[in-house]
């Protein structure tokens, strides 16, 4: 598919799910602006003391984990695609007090739209598999990073993506450069919700990503899968422990997130 097209697709599909996202149980806004911190442990545990740093959030969606770490008291700049969830994430900001800032891009224009370097890039859950060419995605990481700066990632496991929607059979290859073209009914926050999209997206194995990275001369100093995910995103889940989901009669067969931190 065209770069023109992909991109209008999955902008299309992503500012329909906003709404829907904004008012679900999954995102749970009323009690993210009482104070309840989005992000996992996951990610907490690679941040550390993020007091006084800059970060640069990218793929942010609407904002929550930005400005989770805006009142952990970093300095925050959020990118994302979508026009509709930047407008959630500015209204959010305004809302609580903070001082987020937002920038609307898709990922590979942003250095046209963004100068400076940050302490810390980030981005986690369901962001690189929009993106066709992942070396390209490695490059915008690391020039946004300061020398001696970090980069924290949290992701979906690529195995994950080898399965039909119903995680029950394998029907894509691991090693695979085409686009998956694939139409949905409801969204992984509302999955009985009657919202009709169409998507374009790309699996992007360990080996990719991690080659990628190091390619750029990234040092990676932390790598870790896990056997859950932190977030109920299947059409089936067990629960065994709190925030900590499995495929239903998967048990802990599959690992389902990765994370790393390089630095620069």
């Amino acid at each position: 598919m065209e770069e023109h097209n992909y991109k209008e697709v999955n902008k299309d599909m992503w500012n329909s799910k906003v709404d829907i996202h904004f008012n679900s149980e999954f995102y749970d806004v009323d009690s993210f602006k009482e104070g309840r911190n989005s992000l996992t442990d996951i990610e907490l545990d690679l941040f550390g003391d993020v007091t006084g740093k800059s970060i640069l959030h990218l793929q942010c969606h609407f904002g929550q984990d930005t400005l989770s770490l805006a009142r952990m008291g970093a300095q925050v700049t959020g990118m994302d695609i979508s026009s509709e969830a930047l407008a959630k994430a500015r209204e959010l900001n305004d809302e609580l007090g903070l001082s987020g800032r937002f920038i609307e891009s898709d990922l590979y224009s942003l250095p046209e739209n963004l100068e400076g370097q940050f302490d810390i890039v980030y981005t986690s859950y369901g962001t690189i598999g929009w993106l066709p060419d992942i070396n390209r995605w490695a490059e915008v990481v690391t020039k946004f990073m300061k020398p001696g700066g970090r980069f924290v990632f949290a992701e979906f496991h690529p195995v994950l993506w080898m399965f039909d929607k119903p995680i029950k059979e394998i029907v894509y290859p691991y090693m695979r450069s085409q686009a998956i073209l694939e139409d949905e009914e409801g969204t992984y926050a509302n999955k009985e919700h009657d919202l009709q999209t169409s998507s374009v997206t790309w699996n992007h194995g360990l080996g990719d990503v991690i080659g990628a990275l190091l390619s750029q001369e990234l040092k990676l100093t932390h790598f870790e899968e896990f056997d859950y995910s932190p977030y109920n995103i299947f059409p089936k889940a067990t629960e065994e422990k709190p925030k900590q989901f499995r495929v239903e009669g998967m048990g802990k067969k599959l690992p389902l997130v990765y994370a790393l931190e390089m630095t620069k």
